[in-house]
């Protein structure tokens, strides 16, 4: 697939495509015979991935150590398993905190519902 094909599928502009090759985030991507980038399905589903990590919160910094870590083979097994375990436990603080926030936004919606509901029903029993 061309970068333009890339960009579009997962809805990732190509300045950011290459970026994220240039830094390795994902690993270099195929080229053709001209030097054209064209992605294959390994180079498809690091920039899936990325996606997804990206979206979670995870970290540049933790990513393109985790991308460093798979180019080692087998031996970095253990240590691909802790950077993706300490990255689980803190997406699962920020759901937790933003869950928070969610209850508390939720609440004080449902104080300013209670007071309408309240100022409607005293304007109802108020005579003409």
């Amino acid at each position: 697939m061309t970068i333009a094909e890339v960009s579009q599928k997962y809805d990732i502009t190509a300045d950011t495509l290459r970026y994220y090759e240039r830094i390795g985030l994902i690993p270099k991507v195929p080229r053709t015979s001209g030097g054209i980038r064209n992605y294959d399905e390994d180079s498809c589903l690091w920039v899936e991935l990325m996606k997804c990590m990206r979206a979670s919160g995870v970290q540049i910094e933790a990513l393109i150590e985790y991308v460093a870590l798979f180019q080692q083979g087998n031996v970095s097994l253990d240590a691909r398993k802790v950077l993706l375990i300490e990255q689980r436990d803190q997406l699962t603080a920020r759901m937790a905190d933003m869950q928070k926030s969610l209850d508390r936004l939720n609440h004080k919606i449902d104080r300013y519902e209670q007071g309408l509901m309240k100022m409607e029903t005293m304007l109802k029993r108020k005579p003409e």
